[in-house]
């Protein structure tokens, strides 16, 4: 019998039912490796504790096709364990994650911190636009935006992070080799170029209504937070809320007309201790996030505007020995003094790109060292605010 190769026998294993991570954590720590666990007599796989369902699956699983195998050979088509360290780091911290992840794209983009965006599938047009603006601005500071791929508030939300040229990262309930929702191809490609597609489930799986409620936990897990922007009180968005608050993430939600019922699920949520989410600034102050390196793209990779042009983001990124601040911080801080300066003169001073002052500037206003003054100034604060 010719041996099954590692990936193959990880195939095979995300199909099989009553196997969970705990058990399967066992089984490889005495087997070695997923291979070896997929060959291994019935007795033998018994002896490591199995569930006897697992067991009589294992005993008789179909060969990996040649459509799975043509899969896994394409480019960009990865299977990532859960004991793979391109997991992400987050999701595998909560109860019954999946054992592996398909992945259409970009695998360094799974340990990006992410935030989840979330809504109705179909928003007003208001909705829409502000699922794009608030994701747009957050991808351009640094985070991840995660979503569904649903029509709606997760399609706008992905295109937000797109325009920003930043990341976005698709959670699929079906199969990564299904298009679902019809006509999302275009999108499916923008977002495998800026990030990734991902799903749970076999290659192969169509949607089911059923799959949905275990898509919304990915999303909620792997994300620092969620934020929800307009979900009626029967959305199903709500249902990635939920998750969010179980699995102790930060929640989100945007305001929106006591006549608009799909606001009706915003406002339960910020009832309950939700974020009352009107800017990024909102967002990014909750969860402390300062990202000191270049943002919206993974590590290592250069921002660009929506015209392509490649920013900068001052000097190097080194901290100041006497302050512990970033030296590009400090500079800016310096050019600022002790009187209230616009943008403008803040580029006039320091030479630094007009997108790198604005980014440093948020920063240096979440951090407590600044503040906004009339007339689009900044003055600084001589007492940390925290």
């Amino acid at each position: 019998m010719p041996s099954v190769p590692e990936c193959c026998a990880w195939v095979t294993l995300t199909r099989a039912p009553a196997l969970d991570i705990a058990s399967l954590r066992r089984a490889l720590g005495i087997f070695g490796s997923a291979r070896a666990l997929i060959e291994a007599s019935d007795a033998a796989r018994e002896h490591a504790a199995l569930a006897a369902a697992a067991r009589r699956f294992l005993s008789c699983a179909p060969a990996v096709s040649a459509a799975e195998r043509n899969w896994l050979d394409r480019p960009h088509h990865h299977l990532v364990p859960f004991d793979d360290p391109r997991y992400p780091a987050l999701l595998r911290t909560v109860p019954r994650c999946p054992l592996a992840l398909y992945v259409d794209g970009d695998t360094a983009v799974l340990n990006h911190p992410q935030l989840a965006v979330v809504g109705s599938r179909n928003p007003t047009p208001q909705g829409q636009a502000t699922a794009h603006e608030l994701s747009e601005q957050l991808a351009d500071h640094g985070l991840a935006i995660t979503s569904g791929l649903a029509a709606g508030i997760d399609s706008a939300a992905h295109r937000g992070a797109l325009a920003a040229h930043g990341v976005t990262i698709a959670v699929l309930g079906c199969g990564a080799d299904i298009v679902y929702p019809r006509g999302s191809r275009s999108l499916r490609e923008q977002i495998r170029q800026q990030g990734a597609l991902i799903s749970s489930f076999p290659l192969g799986t169509v949607p089911r209504r059923g799959n949905f409620p275990q898509r919304n936990g990915i999303v909620a897990a792997a994300s620092l937070g969620t934020l929800v922007v307009e979900a009626a009180r029967s959305s199903g968005s709500l249902t990635t809320a939920r998750f969010a608050r179980a699995f102790g993430r930060r929640l989100f939600a945007v305001p929106g007309s006591i006549h608009n019922p799909l606001s009706g699920g915003c406002h339960e949520l910020i009832r309950e201790g939700a974020g009352l989410t009107e800017t990024a600034h909102d967002i990014l102050r909750a969860l402390e996030f300062s990202a000191s390196t270049p943002c919206g793209s993974p590590r290592g990779s250069p921002r660009r505007s929506a015209h392509g042009s490649k920013r900068t983001s001052g000097p190097t990124a080194s901290a100041d020995p006497s302050t512990g601040m970033d030296k590009g911080h400090k500079i800016l801080l310096d050019a600022l003094g002790f009187d209230p300066a616009d943008l403008d003169r803040l580029v006039e001073r320091t030479g630094f790109e007009a997108d790198a002052v604005s980014s440093m500037m948020l920063i240096l206003e979440l951090e407590g060292h600044v503040q906004a003054a009339p007339g689009g100034r900044y003055s600084r604060v001589f007492r940390s605010r925290r």
